[in-house]
């Protein structure tokens, strides 16, 4: 065989594999048809506006009120003053109820004849309910700066009255002196005690 022959045999066995380079397959779905007609492009005068988020505009509701709390606050320490107020007007009314001075005043009170005569026996100090049962005693008491001037209700079997009591000290180291010592009673009677109040 020559080498022209082989040649042009090598050269028709490579058309005849190029020609059956394409393969079917049993799986390869059909191709859809071309369309027929140009699909129908839409177009705007304007741009589109958004849709609203509520279908249905949702129903107006009033704000919520902010409640101050001022009121609270003001409260709360009105409540705080008060009890404050209180708690010392009890403590000092005690202090002075267990004081020799308020001792020796009510001793003298019940000695005297003129103010029995006048508010009768049992002659004592007149408890307040708001003082759990206590005498209300108003001023103050203070033997180191040598000032005393107090004043109380009393009651009797016949009345009742206010005790007046003033008594200084001029100079440390010297007794007390009592400016005034009375009582007036209910009915305007007025009775100063002559029993002088041991001070010291």
């Amino acid at each position: 065989m020559s080498a022209c022959r082989i040649s042009a045999l090598r050269l028709a066995t490579r058309r005849v594999f190029a020609g059956n380079s394409t393969r079917n397959y049993a799986t390869e779905l059909p191709r859809p048809p071309p369309p027929t007609r140009q699909p129908v492009i839409e177009t705007f005068s304007e741009p589109s506006r958004p849709r609203p988020y509520y279908a249905k505009h949702p129903p107006f509701r009033a704000l919520p009120k902010v409640t101050s709390k001022w009121p609270l606050a003001l409260a709360g320490l009105a409540i705080g003053l008060s009890a404050w107020a209180g708690f010392m007007t009890f403590a000092t009314n005690q202090e002075k109820l267990s004081s020799s001075v308020f001792r020796s005043i009510v001793r003298a009170l019940k000695a005297d004849a003129q103010l029995k005569e006048l508010l009768g026996e049992a002659i004592r100090p007149q408890p307040e309910w708001y003082l759990n049962g206590d005498p209300h005693v108003k001023g103050h008491i203070s033997q180191l700066q040598g000032n005393i001037d107090v004043s109380f209700r009393i009651r009797g079997s016949k009345g009742s009255g206010t005790v007046y009591f003033t008594s200084i000290r001029k100079e440390k180291g010297t007794p007390f002196t009592v400016l005034r010592f009375r009582v007036i009673c209910d009915d305007g009677t007025v009775v100063n005690i002559t029993d002088a109040v041991p001070l010291v």
